[in-house]
């Protein structure tokens, strides 16, 4: 290989899914950003799917969108998030990707013939797909989904085997991350290590990093048996315990060295030493604020990107966002009690019937009480449906994707959305353009005459009744490039009273919050202050 080609470290993990790969790979992407290199990354799901679009949140957790409008794992947002990098389609690989390439172009006669298989076809079809992803960088960190020893996983791992034989040893670092449980009487247990390992090697690999997951730090003795059972050496073997904060993992694996033996394998040097990230996420925070978040899924990565954004913001602030759940599908009095307590409230994206009355009752409770109030997607048409419905008049408005015989669709379909027959990746996707009203909230929260900003919907204010909404108060701050879609609204009689037809969620990292995230927060502040001198002077 030529000496500028790309590093590639790979990530499996073992014994149980849900460990922490992704935050494991992510962190080490951060590391070796900090020191200066050039670092990207691939995620690898081995679902048939084609992407994650039409995936139930409660099984894979949020759609992230990318640029590009592709619908991927939420891990591609941990990525961005850490990297601080955009990423697109090709950074996400999954099996019905690689088996449709396969596919189409057997049909096309790209195989003269021969008989397609798992092996060299589909295997050669993975590899290209990530050197593609690596071409230009210094690092390309993979990780695979699931765990070592999932049938749907196994070409995947056949393909990273061929790559371990065809890069030079410099070139291919493996990281294995494993589960390493405790016992009632405190015994770090390494058995399902060990077994974990063994299987790697049965199908040819052998781990150059082995990091174990447990509750708290591994233990000298247990580092020592994982060495020992598992062929790595001891300094290979990393610690990483449960922590409070996700942000603080990087600082914590930089503490156990695993971005210097890294380096150190794949032979490249140290040129920097950004401190960027520990100074972000290890600062002082003053003071909390409560925001309520009102949606339909009580599965906190259903909202993942959602979290974060509140968490960014906060760091701008110097201030700890705690997040409550308000379950808008049968809302109970300690839902009610929760969005009464809070400082703010987040109505955040989604589809489909369930939990819309509650959803609206909570925006209609943030506009009348004066809470300061952020609306994502659905949550802007629940903001514009409960306004028509309350404020202009219009009885029973809705949107027709609810309700089709509404008297008043206020959220509709535009044209270009009539004839769509298939489900997937054909919403309005990525980024598109939104120009700012000069003299409004939004223009103030970005500073600029106009963003860009991801998109995931695909029903749209009606503008057929854009003038009677702003005849009565409404005002749509942000539009398209064209004028004709409604992409930002605000109340200005109100603290704060934001809506966006767009995802800033998913553009939001730490260090660079998100303007109507930091809008938001900046106006519980204020509100929690006005509060607490409320009491004081009582």
């Amino acid at each position: 290989m030529p000496k500028n080609s790309p590093r590639f470290v790979f990530v499996t993990g073992g014994v149980m899914s849900g460990l922490g790969k992704g935050i494991t790979a992510a962190s080490l992407g951060r590391l070796l950003k900090n020191a200066g290199l050039d670092v990207t990354a691939v995620k690898i799901d081995p679902y048939l799917n084609v992407d994650a679009g039409t995936m139930n949140p409660y099984e894979h957790g949020e759609v992230y969108v990318l640029k590009d409008g592709a619908e991927v794992d939420l891990d591609l947002g941990n990525y961005e998030r850490y990297l601080d990098t955009e990423m697109t389609s090709k950074h996400n690989v999954t099996t019905g990707k690689v088996y449709r390439s396969v596919i189409e172009r057997e049909r096309s006669g790209d195989y003269l013939g021969k008989t397609v298989q798992i092996i060299p076809h589909v295997t050669r079809e993975i590899k290209q797909r990530i050197r593609d992803c690596g071409e230009g960088h210094d690092v390309c960190l993979v990780e695979l989904g699931g765990t070592v020893g999932d049938i749907e996983g196994m070409p995947f791992l056949e393909a990273v085997r061929q790559m371990g034989n065809e890069q030079d040893d410099e070139d291919f670092l493996l990281i294995h991350v494993t589960l390493v449980p405790v016992t009632n009487n405190g015994e770090q247990k390494t058995k399902p290590t060990q077994h974990s390992v063994k299987e790697l090697r049965e199908i040819g690999l052998h781990p150059d990093i082995v990091v174990g997951r447990s509750d708290e730090a591994l233990e000298d003795e247990t580092r020592e048996k994982i060495s020992l059972f598992c062929d790595v050496p001891e300094d290979a073997v990393i610690s990483a315990p449960d922590v409070d904060d996700i942000y603080h993992v990087p600082l914590f694996l930089e503490d156990e060295g695993l971005d210097t033996y890294a380096m150190d394998k794949l032979g490249v040097e140290r040129r920097a030493d950004d401190t960027g990230w520990r100074d972000v996420v290890t600062q002082e925070q003053e003071g909390t604020v409560e925001v309520a978040l009102a949606g339909k899924y009580d599965f906190e990565d259903a909202y993942l990107s959602v979290y974060e954004a509140l968490k960014h913001a906060g760091l701008r602030h110097n201030v700890e966002v705690e997040t409550n759940w308000v379950e808008t599908d049968r809302m109970d009095e300690n839902d009610f009690a929760r969005l009464e307590s809070a400082d703010a409230l987040v109505v955040p994206g989604g589809f489909g019937e369930r939990g819309t009355e509650g959803k609206l009752d909570a925006v209609r409770y943030a506009r009348e009480n004066g809470v300061p109030f952020l609306g994502l997607c659905f949550g802007f048409q629940m903001a514009v449906i409960e306004y028509a419905r309350n404020v202009a008049g219009l009885e029973g408005a809705h949107s027709s994707e609810i309700d089709e015989g509404t008297q008043h669709p206020v959220i509709d379909l535009l044209p270009e959305q009539y004839d769509i027959e298939n489900l997937g990746g054909t919403m309005r996707l990525g980024d598109k353009e939104t120009v700012i009203d000069d003299g409004t909230v939004a223009r103030e929260l970005y500073s600029a005459e106009s963003v860009v900003e991801r998109h995931r919907h695909r029903f749209e204010v009606n503008p057929d009744y854009i003038e009677s909404l702003e005849d009565e108060g409404m005002v749509f701050s942000g539009r398209s490039a064209s004028g004709t879609r409604m992409e930002i609204l605000e109340l200005p009689d109100h603290p704060f009273f934001v809506g966006t037809q767009f995802h800033p969620e998913f553009r939001s990292r730490p260090g660079k919050p998100s303007p109507p995230f930091v809008g938001l927060v900046g106006a519980a502040v204020e509100r929690e202050e006005e509060a607490v001198n409320v009491e004081e002077v009582a």
